[in-house]
């Protein structure tokens, strides 16, 4: 049975260099997403979203490979990260925004999401389940690296894609985005690998 990584068929969006930042073109893809507030270190809220997102997607998985015979590896977790105070974002993580979300294959459509999370209720309670959504995301052109180290220390690096994104005569559009390629529950903060992120404009007189 065929089985398709789709980290390895978007290479570039999801293995960049963690020497240079790059700039790439997102396409639109489909997702698993949920929409919550406050610190991810502490809330409850992003834990039972995370819980959902995950036991949502495998359960896809199994049962679209039982159905069509096609298999593929889930998808890193993924997270838009802002707070109506910019200002602020640095200091209080409470006064965080966030939409948790996990990529789907073309193979997944509502129909199987809805069936999906039928299978899901009978097995166990999850209370956020009722709040995934699937649609499609465009994140477009965008700025990345990847970094490694413990999400508390990543701000000198997302001061570097934001200069960067300045030099080349850029704007910083759109949502920060995180896609987390480790399990900080079995890895060493300081060998965590996350992708940073930032959509991005340019003139229309820059490459």
């Amino acid at each position: 049975m065929k089985k398709i990584d789709l980290k390895k068929s978007f290479q570039d969006l999801y293995n960049p260099s963690s020497k240079e930042i790059a700039i790439v073109e997102v396409p639109r893809m489909n997702f698993l997403m949920i929409d919550g507030s406050g610190n991810p270190n502490t809330a409850q809220e992003y834990k039972d979203a995370v819980e959902a997102l995950f036991s949502l997607s495998y359960t896809l998985k199994f049962m679209i490979k039982k159905m069509k015979e096609f298999d593929y590896v889930v998808m890193p977790l993924e997270g838009l990260w802002w707070a109506d105070d910019t200002s602020k974002f640095a200091e209080d993580k409470n006064l965080w925004k966030w939409t948790a979300m996990i990529m789907q294959p073309e193979q997944v459509i509502e129909e199987a999401v809805d069936e999906a999370i039928e299978q899901l209720k009978k097995k166990k309670k999850f209370p956020a389940l009722s709040r995934i959504r699937f649609e499609s995301f465009h994140e477009g052109k965008a700025a990345q690296i990847m970094y490694f180290g413990p999400y508390s220390e990543e701000e000198p690096t997302i001061s570097k894609i934001h200069e960067f994104i300045i030099q080349h005569k850029g704007k910083m559009v759109g949502k920060h985005n995180e896609i987390y390629l480790s399990d900080p529950r079995r890895m060493a903060p300081e060998k965590l690998k996350t992708i940073l992120r930032q959509p991005m404009t340019l003139s229309s007189n820059c490459n």
